[in-house]
Formats: structure tokens, C-alpha cells, sequence
């Protein structure tokens, strides 16, 4: 909670106006039955009209004020509210950005997307309504029983007994209803997770005739999430009960005490009428509690759920020996025995990987599915750290760089393209900051898609659907592979990027690359991509077999002549040799 509650810092002086304007509000408020009190007894009782008017003034101007002050506190508490909730899904969304991929592991996208919306919703609404009205309540209280006692300490001490009893009751409420509410927001993730999957698979479920598994699918998180909120708001509401029970039963022997004292001539009734309108405002303000108990219960488990986000250490970061100066300047890389497993998992997904690319030389990787290959891509630009052994480029290690420049140097092209929400133009731009239009040609014209976007009838303004749905694989495969080369970078990486395109729009892309000043890396699985490079690099359940040409491989591997012939035939083979 008080990695959240800081996020209120800047707004203390707001907070303090709020509550300034909610005490002139509960002043009014206290004050109203006691000079009802006296209007009674020294106007009505005696029935002088002047002072009737007097009080009745008095308490005319006390309201309006109030009303003011009312309307004041809610710009007020506005103002905290909404700060607070944009300045704190400002601060998630620079920590999700800034988690390793072994971080973003640990929470599942629907489980973040809840917290960044449901989450930061609650904690919002709770701040506004504890400026506005929740403050109010126990106050109420307080102070109704101290002005009580002003009064009439004898009837005032019937809340003596009730309040403690109140106030005890609640707080085994309010600890009960917290650990219930975490409950409902991890059924509401299940239920964000289930929709998210089948809103992003759903072409697979219709190919697959899977709707009626996946409707029992939601049915049953949808049907938990339901199960859960009802048990809690039963659970709350029926606090409701019990606290008007007790407040009615001191109402009650207030009347029945006041009324023989009244008699007895021992008590006014003036005070009779003012201890029970406050004996009526604390009932009230009591009755309030079941909605702050509500609303604070599933505030601190939304608190408690954000803070666990926030609080996640990044464990990817510039080194302590990072020169924020150093530039990569030829692109050479090395590899250097190194071993690495994936956080929280057992195999070895590489196993003491040893090799080195020259600069502008193009390599391309080949193997089998899980035989690292991606992998090894994720080591480079460093999205995750090796476990064993070294990786330098230009001869330091990578460590040695800063990760805004080593990633900035690194063109990465992914086995599955993404695009985001906007046009052509804007997705091909995203690669570099402040890309111009000639330079998202530039790089267009070089993935080959360039003639393809001049037929569209927006051309490079055509908006892109959702994750590129109006736009065919090998369409995606290559404006993703433009944003890797707009920024021109010293190092290329394509994940088997080229697989959905033709041999002769792959033959020209690769020819295209080589204008560019660029070390290239390339996964591939066909092996008439692999012949394009300079050398190949054939890799097999996380070591490295072999490195050599297409020629040198088919003579002393057993396993690439394999590949070789399983897609070109055993004529290949014996051309090469």
C-alpha cells in the first residue's frame, strides 16, 4: 500500500483543501441538531417567534455554506483522483516496458491489463469518495458522540456502549472482505485471459469447430468470477443488519431515557431532539460503513496487486562497467562458450555455443524446431542474459554497452510479425525515431513491399486492421522487415522472417540486404535460403555442430545433408560434392 499511497504526493496540498472543505462541511453538520436544540427550547418552548428566526437564520447561512463547500471538495477530489490514477498507469506502463522477459513471464497479459484498468479504477474511485464522503463518516461519529456529551452526558452515554462494539465488528469485516476481494480480481484475470485468447485465436476456433469448448471455457471462468462476487457482497451486505440492530436499539433507549428525564424535568427537550438527531447522524454514518468497508477492501487488494508489479526488481539494466559513450561501429560478434536456460526451467536450451561472425558477413542458422536458434537471438540485444560464456561485438563485450545503444544497433526481425494500430507508413516509421518519408520508401523499396503498398488505394496511409489482419503473411513479414532496416543497423537479425515469401521475392530482398552495411544473421529453414549466405550455421538441441558453407557443410555433415536432401533431393548432394 504505501508504494501506491506515495503516488498521492503531489497532490498534498489538494488533499489538505479537500479535507479543509469536508471539516467546514461536518462543522455545519455537527452544529445543525445542537442549534435545533436551542431554537426548541428557547423559541419554540417559549414561543418566541424572533428567536426562532434568529436560529433558523443561523442554520440557513450554516447550510448554504456547507453546500459550497460541498460542491468545492468534489472539484477538489476530482482533481487527486484523476492525477493520481494517470500518473500511476504512467509508472506500470514504464515498468512493464522496462521488464526482461523473464519479468513479463511471471504475469500473465490478462492479468496486467486488469491492473492497469480494474485495478487503478478502484484505487481512483476509493481516493475521490474518501475526500468526498468517506472522511465524513467516521467523523460523523466522533464527533456526534462528543457533541452528544456537550449536550447531555447522561443519554450520551449509551454510545459509550454501542460505538466500541460497532467499531469492532467492522474491522473484523474490513480484514475478511480484503482477503475475499483478491479473490474476485484473480477471477476477473481468469475471465480477461479466457477472452483474450479466444478474441486473438479466433479464426483457429472457428477453423477448428471449437466455439462450443470454448464457450464452457468462459462459461466456467465467467460462472467462478459470479460464484466469488456474490459470496463477497453477500458477505458485506449482511454487516448492514447487525449494524443497524445496534444503532436502532441506542436510538431506542435514547427516546425511552430522554423522554423520562423530559418528564421528570431533568433534561430539555431541546436536547432530548438534539441527542436524537445525533444519535440519527451517526446511525447513518455507520450505515455508511458497509460501502467505505466495501469500497477500502477492494481498493487494498487492487493496491496490494499493483504494488506487486511495481515492486518487481528489473534485472536487466545497463552494467556497472557500461561506457554510455561506446558505439558499435563494424558489427562483429562472438560467441564465446556460452550456455544459457530459461528462468525457472531446467534444460539447457544452449549448450557452450562457440562462434564469431566477421563484420558485414552473412551467417544463416539452421536446425531443427528447439534447437535454439531463437534463442540465440534473444541473447544479442540482450532480452535475456546468458548463463555461462561471453557474447562481444567488436571484440567488448556486450555488457560493455549500453542497452539503448546495443538494441538501437540491432535490426530485429521476429518469427511472428507484429504490426500496431495506424497506417503503413507509421508502422515501417516506428523503427526509427523521427523517420522520414523518403527513408520509409528507402527502406520499403528494400523489403520488396514497396510495390505492393502504390496498389493499395490509400498506399502508404492504408490503415493496418488489428495485428495486420487485412494484410497477407508475407505482406507482414516484409513492412516488418523495412522497420528493422530503417534505422540502417549494424547488426540484422531475421528469425525465419522470409517464410512466407516466394523464392523470388526472397532472392531480391537478400540482394537488396546487401546494399546495406550490415552484419546479418539469418534463421532459416529452408535450405535455398541458406545457400544465399556466406556461411551456415547448423545447430541441434542447443549446441553447435557445425559452421561452413553450403558445399564444406554436405561433404562433413551427416545431419545438414539430411535437411539437404529432404528438401531438394539427393541430386543436390551429389552437385555439391
Amino acid at each position: 500500500m504505501r508504494t501506491v499511497l506515495s503516488f498521492l504526493k503531489p497532490y498534498k496540498i489538494a488533499i489538505v483543501i479537500a479535507y479543509a472543505l469536508t471539516l467546514i462541511e461536518l462543522s455545519v453538520e455537527l452544529l445543525l441538531p445542537f442549534f435545533l436544540g436551542k431554537m426548541i427550547d428557547s423559541g419554540v418552548m417559549n414561543k418566541d417567534v424572533q428567536t426562532i428566526i434568529k436560529w433558523g437564520s443561523i442554520m440557513i447561512a450554516l447550510a448554504f455554506i456547507s453546500f459550497i463547500a460541498g460542491i468545492l471538495n468534489t472539484f477538489f477530489a476530482s482533481h487527486t483522483s484523476w492525477g493520481f490514477a494517470y500518473n500511476i498507469r504512467k509508472k506500470l506502463f514504464e515498468k512493464v516496458q522496462a521488464f526482461s522477459f523473464a519479468s513479463l513471464n511471471q504475469y500473465p497479459t490478462s492479468g496486467l491489463v486488469t491492473r492497469f484498468t480494474n485495478d487503478v479504477r478502484q484505487i481512483q474511485n476509493t481516493i475521490f469518495m474518501a475526500l468526498r464522503i468517506m472522511s465524513k463518516a467516521p467523523l460523523i461519529v466522533i464527533g456526534g458522540v462528543i457533541m452528544a456529551f456537550v449536550v447531555n452526558a447522561k443519554l450520551a452515554l449509551i454510545f459509550c456502549i454501542t460505538v466500541p462494539l460497532l467499531v469492532g465488528f467492522l474491522l473484523w469485516v474490513l480484514k475478511k472482505a480484503t482477503f475475499m476481494f483478491d479473490g474476485v480480481q484473480k477471477s476477473v484475470d481468469k475471465v480477461n485471459r479466457v477472452m483474450q485468447e479466444n478474441l486473438a485465436g479466433m479464426r483457429l476456433i472457428k477453423a477448428f469447430l471449437r466455439r462450443n469448448h470454448e464457450e464452457t471455457r468462459f462459461h466456467k471462468a465467467n460462472k467462478a468470477l459470479a460464484d466469488t462476487t456474490q459470496t463477497t457482497f453477500r458477505f458485506i451486505e449482511s454487516s448492514m443488519p447487525v449494524l443497524l440492530f445496534i444503532m436502532n436499539l441506542s436510538l431506542i433507549s435514547i427516546l425511552w431515557f430522554g423522554n423520562m428525564q423530559a418528564v421528570a424535568g431533568t433534561t430539555a427537550v431541546g436536547d432530548v431532539v438534539a441527542i436524537v438527531n445525533y444519535a440519527m447522524r451517526v446511525a447513518m454514518a455507520i450505515s455508511m460503513f458497509t460501502f467505505i468497508i466495501l469500497a477500502f477492501s477492494r481498493a487494498k487488494a487492487s493496491a496490494e496487486r499493483i504494488e506487486d508489479v511495481l515492486s518487481v526488481e528489473i534485472d536487466l539494466k545497463d552494467h556497472h562497467d557500461a561506457d554510455q559513450q561506446q558505439v558499435i561501429k563494424q558489427g562483429k560478434i562472438s560467441f564465446n562458450d556460452v550456455s544459457f536456460s530459461y528462468p525457472l526451467a531446467d534444460d539447457v536450451v544452449l549448450d557452450h555455443v562457440t562462434f564469431s561472425v566477421a563484420p558485414r558477413e552473412k551467417l544463416a542458422i539452421i536446425g531443427a524446431t528447439g534447437s535454439g536458434k531463437t534463442s540465440l537471438f534473444q541473447l544479442l540485444p540482450r532480452l535475456y542474459d546468458a548463463k555461462e560464456g561471453s557474447i562481444s561485438i567488436d571484440d567488448k563485450p556486450i555488457t560493455t554497452y549500453s542497452l539503448d545503444h546495443l538494441r538501437q544497433s540491432i535490426g530485429y526481425v521476429p518469427q511472428s510479425p507484429l504490426l500496431f494500430t495506424g497506417t503503413i507508413a507509421d508502422n515501417i516509421a516506428w523503427g526509427k525515431k523521427n523517420a522520414t518519408r523518403n527513408e520509409v520508401i528507402q527502406a520499403a523499396t528494400a523489403a520488396q513491399i514497396h510495390d505492393t503498398i502504390m496498389t493499395l488505394p490509400n498506399q502508404y496511409e492504408t490503415k493496418v486492421g488489428q495485428k495486420g489482419v487485412n494484410l497477407s503473411g508475407g505482406q507482414k513479414q516484409r513492412i516488418s522487415i523495412a522497420r528493422a532496416l530503417i534505422r540502417n543497423p549494424k547488426i540484422l537479425m531475421l528469425d525465419d522472417s522470409t517464410s512466407a515469401l516466394d523464392l523470388a521475392t526472397e532472392a531480391n530482398l537478400l540482394q537488396a540486404m546487401n546494399n546495406y552495411q550490415s552484419t546479418m544473421l539469418i534463421i532459416t529453414q529452408k535450405v535455398s535460403t541458406a545457400m544465399k549466405a556466406d556461411r551456415i550455421l547448423l545447430m541441434d538441441q542447443g549446441r553447435l555442430l557445425a559452421v561452413g558453407s553450403h558445399k564444406a557443410l554436405i561433404k562433413t555433415s551427416d545431419l545438414y545433408r539430411r535437411i539437404v536432401a529432404s528438401q531438394f533431393g539427393k541430386e543436390e548432394i551429389q552437385h555439391a560434392e
